[in-house]
């Protein structure tokens, strides 16, 4: 900072013209006396001649009127001086380390968990940045290895999975069913010779789903099972780790003096076919040296088959190859996926290769810094006890059933399989292959980026096989999957002599933040996509909802001025019409509101929550709709009916606003955050609490339905008893036009929803959204454009004006 002084060097003396000598931090002032520099006091007088007199320092940050540093800043006293600096977990604003000037430098926090350099709170924590400071802590479904709940580096603490089944406080699955841990989470599945009773394969607790009933003879639901999650490899190690296992995959049943040079040689045929493919030529320098040094590789390791083969010399070779080339940085997009799709389908072979010419050793595993591989080799029938074996590669891990492995072989009992995960292919591919080179236009996928390493899969020669039984996957995480993505099982489809990721033939089955699970019906590679689960284009059912919402608006309005105004037509059908429409218009006019989830999720569950109520309110006026239809018409046979209408009137508004608002205050308590989810501000599937909404509105439309058709009846039997002259061709039109209309405005045509499952499901969508926007118009048009007596009331107000 400097001193304030700067002609008075600090520590020397100063001889005025007079001769008096100035004691050192002081100056000469008028070649008289002297006086102390800034920042120093004497202890005497301020001016002086006495060369005994001492100037000490003063200290700034301790005297009576110390400088106010800021918030979140310390002082710090020098000689003849001082400064502010901001203490540990605060940086100032202006990026000075030093001020004095605390009305233009201010000390604000630093966010330690998104700076240049994060915290480092390793895998399965996230960072939690506070005023000052920083805290560390385990993602849902882990918990600290320390006991500590809290903690600020990866040194201190792990986070490791938690087992639901087997803690202190078990997942509650139910009987008859299995509970599976799964990295982060947990899932139950009904034991063999029970179904699940709302169809689904996995649930999280007994009160989603039982498992009941014993299966009919016959084959039994298949389930894809999944891996323990305690046989990891440290994906952290650089060092490469090789296991090699030779105790026999099923001892019982194993055959060791199976020979397996015919499965070797169908291996041989197939690096022989890979390596003559012509589809590679007319290629870039660096992509045929790359294929040559892949093609190097598999020959050798498919040569003549005497020669002993190792599989950690063909992993590291492999490793090498992978981290040495040039082609990834900067190499043109189609040789990058064309070198993807050779090393894949490589490895693969070479994989196969080593452990069917491995029989000594019935696992074999390699971990080096870009891959880790597994391979099994099966050498005997397969047992119902040991029907299913997982095979695992860093986090990830895959689920084979025994006699697939079998079957892909042609000697019986004999086979091998192999799985291999990547580290660093994930993001060469993100890095040099964007959107549009790996992902088909259109759609979720051409948004979505990759968030797992890839892996691959392969049994019997390598060749592609549809599987008699589906290949589980368990792919970790490279980031915490948010709740506004979604995730995408993909394998690495070959197109056009490059690659791209494709859905096909996978399906996700378990999803949680840090893994999720994929079903395959085939063996290739994979991986998972993050997808946006908001849908930007412009969905043809959404336009329509929107239009037809528009259209009802105004007609529910006009409908209402016309019930409160027009006095003729008042009676208990028009009170009935008015609160319809006032729900109807509050609830129509509320969806319109354009509120994201992801702007404001207080603000989204509040929406849901009101939609809940007032769709509810409107479907409770349209059952006392439908019900005092049905007692008008019924009481057209008897004069005196009105107990039935002091019942009505005594009993409508209660039951009107007060069940809606019985059923949300109930849902409210029992799940309150069912209202909201990630996608819209609507009722959340979680659990079932959907059905706090559908589970009322069934029952009405059941109940409307039979009111009406009681009411059809009725007046069937009463249009026949009349004078023919009365019941002319024009009344018989107009009230079957109204009957048919009466449909809409008791709600009935909501059932639509319900049927749009099987082919027919796309028309029924239509119908359901085109029917159900424009029930407010159909109110209009019905209980006032139909009406004589409010046409005549229109008629009034037109000429009135």
């Amino acid at each position: 900072m400097g001193t304030r002084g700067d002609m008075y060097p600090l520590g020397t003396t100063e001889d005025c013209n007079n001769h008096v000598l100035c004691p050192a931090n002081a100056k000469c002032v008028n070649n008289t006396h002297c006086t102390c520099l800034d920042g120093y006091q004497s202890h005497g007088n301020c001016f002086f001649t006495d060369t005994t007199e001492i100037c000490d320092d003063i200290n700034e940050c301790l005297g009576l009127s110390p400088p106010g540093c800021g918030l979140n800043a310390k002082c710090i006293n020098m000689a003849g001086s001082y400064y502010c600096t901001c203490i540990d977990g605060y940086e100032p604003s202006s990026g000075k380390a030093n001020f004095t000037n605390v009305r233009w430098d201010t000390c604000k926090d630093i966010d330690e968990c998104q700076g240049p350099s994060p915290a480092d709170c390793g895998p399965h924590a996230q960072c939690t940045n506070v005023p000052g400071n920083y805290s560390c802590s385990c993602i849902h479904g882990y918990e600290p290895s320390s006991g500590k709940a809290n903690f600020t580096h990866a040194s201190e603490n792990t986070c490791q999975d938690i087992d639901e089944c087997q803690g202190p406080s078990p997942a509650d699955c139910g009987p008859h069913a299995n509970c599976t841990n799964v990295p982060g989470s947990y899932y139950c599945t009904c034991i063999d010779d029970y179904e699940s009773s709302s169809g689904k394969v996995n649930f999280t607790h007994a009160s989603e789903n039982t498992c009941q009933g014993e299966l009919s003879p016959g084959p039994h639901l298949l389930r894809p099972p999944l891996a323990h999650t305690n046989a990891h490899i440290d994906e952290c190690q650089r060092n490469t780790t090789i296991s090699l296992t030779s105790a026999p995959l099923f001892p019982s049943l194993q055959v060791p003096s199976m020979n397996s040079s015919a499965e070797f040689e169908r291996i041989k045929e197939t690096c022989r076919n890979f390596s003559l493919q012509g589809k590679w030529s007319g290629r870039s320098s660096s992509f045929s040296s790359f294929f040559n040094s892949t093609l190097e590789i598999l020959m050798s390791t498919c040569g003549d088959g005497s020669a002993a083969l190792s599989l950690e010399n063909v992993t590291l070779r492999f490793n090498a190859l992978l981290n040495s080339t040039s082609l990834w940085d900067g190499g043109d997009k189609r040789d990058v996926g064309s070198a993807v799709t050779v090393l894949l389908q490589s490895v693969e072979l070479a994989a196969l290769a080593t452990a069917l010419r491995s029989p000594g050793w019935t696992t074999q595993n390699v971990t080096t810094e870009s891959m880790a591989i597994q391979t099994r080799l099966i050498t005997g029938n397969c047992s119902h006890q040991s029907k299913d074996f997982t095979l695992t590669a860093h986090e990830e891990m895959m689920d084979m059933d025994c006699d697939t492995v079998t079957g892909a072989a042609t000697q019986a009992g004999l086979g091998a399989a192999a799985f291999i995960s990547y580290s660093t292919l994930n993001s060469i591919i993100n890095a040099t292959l964007p959107s549009e080179g790996n992902l088909p236009a259109g759609g979720k996928l051409e948004k979505s980026h990759l968030n797992s390493r890839v892996v691959s899969g392969a049994i019997g020669d390598g060749r592609p096989i549809n599987l008699s039984r589906p290949a589980n996957f368990t792919l970790s995480h490279r980031q915490v999957k948010k709740e506004e993505e979604e995730a995408l099982c993909v394998y690495w489809k070959v197109v056009a002599e490059s690659g791209s990721w494709s859905p096909d033939g996978c399906t996700t089955v378990h999803i949680n933040s840090t893994h999720t699970n994929c079903s395959c019906d085939h063996l290739s590679s994979f991986a998972i996509l993050m997808a946006p689960t908001t849908v930007t284009e412009s969905d043809p059912l959404t336009i329509i909802t929107y239009v037809g919402l528009t259209l009802s608006l105004p007609c529910l309005f006009l409908a209402i001025l016309t019930f409160l105004l027009c006095r003729s037509i008042r009676n208990i059908s028009t009170s009935l019409h008015l609160q319809l429409c006032l729900c109807l218009f509050l609830a129509d006019l509320l969806f319109l509101i354009p509120v994201t989830p992801t702007g404001s999720r207080v603000a989204c569950a509040v929406i849901a929550g009101l939609l809940h109520y007032l769709f509810l309110a409107c479907f409770s006026w349209m059952l006392l709709e439908g019900l005092h239809l049905f007692l008008t018409v019924r009481n057209l046979k008897v004069m005196n009916y009105t107990s039935a209408s002091r019942f009505k009137k005594r009993f409508m508004y209660p039951f009107g606003y007060g069940f809606p608002a019985l059923v949300v205050a109930i849902s409210a308590a029992v799940n309150p955050k069912g209202y909201g989810t990630s996608k819209q501000c609507w009722l959340s599937q979680d659990r079932g609490f959907h059905w706090s909404f559908l589970g009322p509105v069934c029952a009405i439309i059941l109940i409307n339905i039979t009111f009406f058709a009681q009411t059809l009846w009725i007046l069937r039997n009463k249009l026949s008893s009349l004078n023919a002259d009365v019941s002319t061709l024009k009344n018989h039109r107009l009230l079957t036009f109204k009957a048919i209309a009466q449909l809409f405005i008791l709600g009935c045509t909501w059932s639509l929803g319900l049927l749009q499952i099987g082919p027919a499901a796309t028309v029924m969508a239509y119908l359901f959204t085109i029917v159900n926007s424009l029930q407010g118009a159909f109110i209009f048009l019905v209980h006032c454009l139909l009406n004589r007596q409010v046409r005549e009331e229109y008629r009034r107000w037109i000429k009135g004006f």
